[in-house]
């Protein structure tokens, strides 16, 4: 059933996506984070929500209008579909609420259980990342801007040296970003802005030390705890096991234990 649900809220994030595009919203927003990475990367991982930066045309940006264009598509071809919304913060929080659904595919056993995609927009996100435009094929075809893909490493990289506890999901996608050769290193322009936005008090990472400062950070992490998060995601539930001190000292250079 695990593996079910994620396949529903993978094609209803399609959806989504494919509604705020025809909305305009991928003009002045970019696509970033977890799901991005699945979507524009093929991360044999799933992921639960949609996050994007505004970084252009922010007078053309409308959450309201993109939610509306959203509800209006599902609704027409029979879905029951709620809307919440939080635009009162820096970072605008959406949930698009799908009633009876989980239920209806057999899911559920709750007929009033709510399958919920969760969309965030970061309306001053740190500056410089990079931008590019893709087209990728994932249950429909969309034409998506996202950061670049040093970018999008340095969002994983400031999870990491923010977040209080380390998620097995977090680990998960590090291991997968840094086991590539072919991935560029971090934009680390941009993430000593978003590091300095959220009161970062560490070294200043560099070319030189930002794989110290990560492996410094997974040195205090308590692992076993951590990666338990990660397994309902996999599309291989077996590859948890390689998630261990041993392997990222290997993809790191460094000492863990």
């Amino acid at each position: 059933p695990i593996a079910r649900r994620n396949l529903l809220r993978e094609y209803l994030q399609a959806r989504i996506l494919e509604s705020l595009q025809r909305a305009g919203a991928m003009i002045p927003l970019a696509f970033h984070g977890d799901t991005a990475l699945r979507f524009l990367y093929a991360l044999p991982r799933f992921s639960e929500d949609l996050d994007f930066a505004l970084e252009r045309s922010q007078s053309s940006y409308d959450i309201r209008a993109y939610l509306r264009a959203i509800q209006d598509e599902f609704v027409k071809e029979g879905y029951q579909v709620g809307i919440r919304l939080n635009d009162k913060k820096t970072v605008h929080s959406a949930f698009v609420r799908f009633n009876n659904l989980l239920y209806e595919f057999g899911l559920s056993a709750q007929r009033d259980e709510v399958l919920a995609v969760k969309i965030e927009v970061d309306t001053h996100p740190p500056a410089e990342a990079g931008l590019e435009t893709t087209l990728v094929r994932r249950h429909v075809t969309l034409r998506l801007q996202h950061h670049d893909r040093a970018s999008l490493l340095d969002g994983k990289l400031h999870a990491f040296f923010q977040r209080r506890y380390v998620k097995g999901r977090d680990l998960y996608d590090l291991m997968w970003y840094l086991s590539d050769p072919d991935w560029p290193t971090p934009n680390l322009a941009l993430l000593r802005n978003a590091l300095q936005q959220t009161g970062w008090d560490g070294p200043v990472p560099d070319k030189q030390n930002w794989r110290d400062i990560l492996c410094q950070r997974l040195r205090d992490i308590d692992w076993k705890k951590s990666v338990a998060d990660v397994k309902p995601f996999l599309e291989r539930s077996s590859e948890i096991a390689l998630l261990t001190p041993e392997n990222f000292e290997k993809l790191l250079g460094c000492t863990l234990r």
